[in-house]
């Protein structure tokens, strides 16, 4: 305990670019690790490089969600090292993540993104890292529940004919998920969540608000097809315009925003074998990400997680 009492009290100066002499200190403590001052600020760092838009999230937000983004990232991976004694990647499949990456902020190759991460202090072997845990946390989910998923294949293909019996409408969506306490409180955090789409945008909004996955690339779901959405989601997006956002929508993981960010209709032949594949694969990755969600919840009371 005196140990541990001398650590916290320890009180060291790392010089970082542009923001002079940054004092480190311990700011939470999760089980025996902890998440510095130094920590939190390579986070933001990280954030801001791959979510241009959170630049206008005042510095005590944007310091409470890199710290959050950071317990969720530590309580992944420890419980990932329970299963393997390493993170490691097969090497191409992580030079295809990090194309993913880059390819989202519109940069053409790996030297573009190099050169651009520099100016966020940011080095690749960082991000490597992050892509990693969260590629294997997905694995361990999909090991552990994907027998639990299950697919009516005949109810897909009789919505694959009706989808494909009018012209294709799809959704390039955002979200924010949320969660309340109290259903009396829904009207209030709605507004609140509101209020900041208005202040800033939709991006900054989920960084702030959204307990999903996606909130670390602004809520970004991409291209999303009508007929892949349940009918409450559709019923929700149907009157809806290019820019508009949808009220509270109640999921098993909590509350749903969703914003169109654009529509396009499509006409066209299909294979049906092909768009049956792609359903099943969306399908099942919109449950096992409800696993994910759930899983994360029940570790997570594991950890004692003290702030200083």
């Amino acid at each position: 305990m005196r140990q541990l009492l001398i650590l916290i009290t320890f009180i060291i100066f790392i010089p970082l670019k542009n923001i002079g002499a940054l004092e480190n200190k311990i700011v939470t403590i999760i089980d025996n690790e902890i998440i510095t001052s130094i920590d939190i600020e390579n986070e933001k760092n990280y954030l801001k490089a791959l979510n241009p838009n959170i630049k206008n999230i005042d510095e005590e937000r944007l310091n409470l969600i890199s710290k959050n983004s950071l317990i969720r990232e530590k309580i992944k991976e420890n419980e990932i090292l329970k299963y393997t004694d390493k993170i490691k990647l097969n090497e191409e499949f992580l030079n295809g993540l990090v194309e993913q990456r880059y390819s989202r902020l519109k940069l053409n190759n790996k030297k573009q993104f190099l050169n651009y991460i520099k100016q966020y202090d940011i080095n690749i072997q960082t991000i490597e890292k992050k892509l990693s845990i969260e590629a294997i946390w997905n694995q361990l989910i999909y090991q552990k529940f994907s027998k639990n998923i299950k697919i009516d294949q005949n109810k897909l293909r009789e919505e694959i004919k009706i989808k494909f019996s009018k012209e294709e409408k799809n959704f390039l969506l955002s979200e924010i998920l949320f969660k309340i306490n109290n259903k009396n409180n829904l009207k209030k955090k709605y507004t609140e969540i509101i209020k900041d789409i208005d202040k800033g945008n939709f991006e900054s909004a989920a960084l702030i608000h959204s307990v999903s996955d996606s909130s670390s690339l602004g809520g970004k779901l991409g291209w999303i097809k009508e007929s892949s959405l349940n009918e409450t989601i559709n019923s929700a997006l149907f009157s809806l315009k290019k820019g508009d956002v949808t009220k509270p929508i109640f999921t098993p993981n909590g509350y749903l925003i969703l914003k169109i960010d654009e529509i396009e209709y499509i006409k066209k032949n299909y294979d049906e074998k092909s768009e049956l594949d792609e359903l099943i694969k969306l399908k099942t990755n919109q449950q096992l990400n409800q696993q994910s969600n759930i899983y994360f919840n029940k570790i997570k009371k594991n950890f004692s997680i003290n702030e200083l």
